[in-house]
Order: structure tokens, then C-alpha cells, then sequence
């Protein structure tokens, strides 16, 4: 197994009082991570799965006359796949308010919260993480950073979900497999989600317009569909850990656009996979499009294991001018523009300067992009 940065985060949140949840995209390693985290405690945890029938049929069921004779003297529950129970909020918040003994983890994929079914139940009562495919800081703990480097213009094409990273030669018949319905099919479980061809329809021009600006309005005329619709499957691709979206970023310029927004994908290979291209990047005519995209999603993962609480965004003014990157934290501005050829020349706009004099810039290359990615975001 590869060590994932959650491990140690999540193992020390255990018996602290809170029910702990794991939640992330499909074939990311979230049952891999849970059973590390109960290994030394397997004699005393109680394992159930959401594919199991019979558990699916009697857990919504426990009540406070049946939960003693279910756990026995376990002291962690550990719920695979949470989200195919019924109601499973509910029960999970049953067992908490009732054994407070117990240690509950639980994970869960998108539909987890999509289908509002813990959010109310156990508020103020959860720890939630994420975990998302693989990060450069996880991989060079596993590979080493020289043999990470070696392999950026392999993540840059393959990205970076567990089973791609460990099963080399068959990164297109395992992308094929993972960007088809299998990655949102939980999307497709839901009643409001009626279109299944209208969503790789977005898909697709998504990842055609990565690194530019989205109109909803364009977006829509493209796939053929009303404006709310889009913003409504955006919103659950988003949430199904399919895509993000970045916001603009405006305070005191009156040119800079104020509601804009860019959208990238979590993971170059599903990116790439959407497209059907997978040319190496000496053969691409789209090189910038994936370098900000696999660099903004691994600064997104480095973030958020990290515990960020500051706020991210691009920036542009209607008249062109523009930063691919901006972070903001504690009152402080960092500006990055992404440049995959380290000889061009490139300088913080003059207005943008002026309007924010204490902004700090860093130009991110190939010759120094490892220390994007791993550096500090607190410093």
C-alpha cells in the first residue's frame, strides 16, 4: 500500500468523540486507507459493507433494543460503502448518542452527501475527509522525488488514481474504465439526473475549455441544454469529485471580472480519458491546458490534507490581463502563473501590482514545480 498523508491525520482523530467519515471519489483507496487505520484494533472492530444484502437490509433496522446484541464488545464500527444504506445518518447517529465507546468510521463516496443523507443527522457530531487519487507528496514518499519528477509527463497524460500507479501498462483500459458511468454512477442513481448522454456532453466541452473561463451561458448552447440544467450537473460533478471550479478573484480594480469562474478536473488521466487523447505531451497542442490542471489539482490536494482555510481563485481583467492562480490567507495575496517553457519571461501585471502592492509572485516551471506542491501553504 502506498502511505496515504490522511493516515496519520484521521488515526489520531480516533476516540476523540466524533464519528469519523471518509469520503471521496470512486477507486481512490478509501476501504485500503480505513482497513490501515483498524488494523491494529481488527479483533475489536465490527466491519460492515454497503454491498453486503443482509447488512443492507438489517442495519437501517438496529434500534436500541437490537444494537447491543449487533456490536457485542466491539469498540469500532467500520461501515464500507455507507451510502447504499438506507437512511444511514440516522442509525450511525442511533449507535453514537447510545455507545459513546464506540469509535465510528465510515466512508462513503459522492452519494454519501449528495443524497443529504448524514447531513442533518449528525451535525456538529462528524470529522469528514476526503481523499482524493494519489498526490505528488504521496507518490514521492513512495517513489522518491527524483523518480516522481522522472514521471511528470506520465501523471500529466495517466494522472494519478491508485490503481493507474500501480498497475503501469494498463493506464488506458483502466482510464476507459473509470471515466465511463462507473466514476459517477452514483450521479446516475439520482432522481434528478434524467440525462446520462447530457452528461458526458458537459463533460467533454468541460474538459475542451479547461484553463479558460466558462460561461454557462455558452456552455449551455453547446450541449443544448437550459442554463439551469448545466449549473445543476456542474454542481453534482463537483460534488462527485469529478471537477472544481476555481472562482475570480476582484477587490479594487474596476475592470477585473468579479463572476467568473474556471473549472478543472481532479485528475489529469479522467480529464484525458473524457477527450479519448492520450498522446504524450510532446504530441499535444493542449500542453498548457494540462499543465494547469494537473498543477492546480495537486496544489488542491496538497491544500486540503494540509487543513487550508484560506481562499483560492484566478484573475482577469476584460482586458485580457491575467494571473492563472491565486491564493489568499490571513489577509495575504500569492500570485502563480504556470509556464511549461521555464525561458519565457513573465511579470506580475502592472495594475494588478498596484492594486495589491503586498502580493507576493512565483512563476511555477518544471524546474521548480515540486516546490508548489510541497511547499508550506501556511509560510
Amino acid at each position: 500500500m502506498i502511505p496515504r498523508a490522511l493516515f496519520p491525520i484521521i488515526r489520531e482523530q480516533f476516540f476523540k468523540g466524533k464519528i469519523i467519515l471518509v469520503y471521496g471519489p470512486r477507486q481512490t483507496g478509501k476501504t485500503t486507507l480505513s482497513q490501515s487505520l483498524i488494523a491494529d484494533n481488527a479483533h475489536s472492530t465490527l466491519s460492515i459493507t454497503g454491498d453486503d444484502p443482509l447488512a443492507a437490509d438489517f442495519f437501517p433496522r438496529i434500534n436500541t433494543f437490537t444494537m447491543d446484541s449487533f456490536l457485542g464488545d466491539k469498540k469500532i464500527l467500520f461501515i464500507d460503502e455507507a451510502q447504499r444504506f438506507d437512511n444511514p445518518g440516522l442509525t450511525i447517529k442511533l449507535i453514537a448518542d447510545r455507545r459513546k465507546d464506540i469509535q465510528i468510521l465510515a466512508t462513503g463516496s459522492s452519494s454519501f452527501e449528495l443524497l443529504n443523507r448524514t447531513a442533518e443527522s449528525l451535525t456538529g457530531r462528524k470529522s469528514e475527509f476526503t481523499l482524493f487519487p494519489l498526490s505528488f507528496a504521496e507518490l514521492c514518499g513512495h517513489s522518491g522525488m527524483l523518480g516522481e519528477i522522472g514521471s511528470l509527463t506520465t501523471r500529466m497524460i495517466f494522472g494519478a488514481y491508485p490503481e493507474i500507479i500501480t498497475t503501469p501498462g494498463r493506464e488506458k483500459i483502466l482510464l476507459t474504465q473509470l471515466s465511463g458511468s462507473y466514476l459517477y454512477k452514483d450521479l446516475l442513481m439520482l432522481d434528478n439526473i434524467k440525462k446520462p448522454v447530457l452528461l458526458d456532453k458537459i463533460l467533454k466541452a468541460l474538459s475542451l475549455q479547461v484553463g479558460s473561463e466558462v460561461s454557462y451561458n455558452e456552455l449551455s448552447q453547446t450541449v443544448g441544454a437550459d442554463k439551469e440544467t448545466v449549473e445543476k450537473y456542474i454542481d453534482l460533478l463537483e460534488k462527485s469529485f469529478v471537477i472544481f471550479r476555481l472562482p475570480a478573484f476582484s477587490r479594487n480594480i474596476r475592470n477585473e471580472i468579479k463572476r467568473g469562474r474556471k473549472i478543472y478536473f481532479l485528475d489529469n488521466g479522467i480529464r484525458n480519458a473524457v477527450i479519448g487523447d492520450y498522446r504524450p505531451v510532446e504530441a499535444r497542442n493542449d500542453l498548457g491546458a494540462l499543465w494547469e490542471n494537473y498543477l492546480i489539482s495537486e496544489r488542491f490536494k496538497a491544500l486540503s490534507y494540509s487543513g487550508f482555510y484560506g481562499a483560492r481563485y484566478f484573475w482577469r481583467t476584460v482586458g485580457q490581463q491575467e494571473i492563472d492562480y491565486i491564493e489568499e490567507i490571513d489577509g495575504k495575496i500569492h500570485a502563480f502563473e504556470f509556464k511549461w517553457n521555464s525561458r519565457k519571461k513573465c511579470r506580475l501585471p502592472e495594475n494588478f501590482k498596484q492594486a495589491y502592492p503586498d502580493c507576493d509572485f512565483t512563476v511555477v516551471t518544471p524546474h521548480n514545480y515540486q516546490e508548489f506542491l510541497t511547499v508550506n501553504p501556511f509560510i
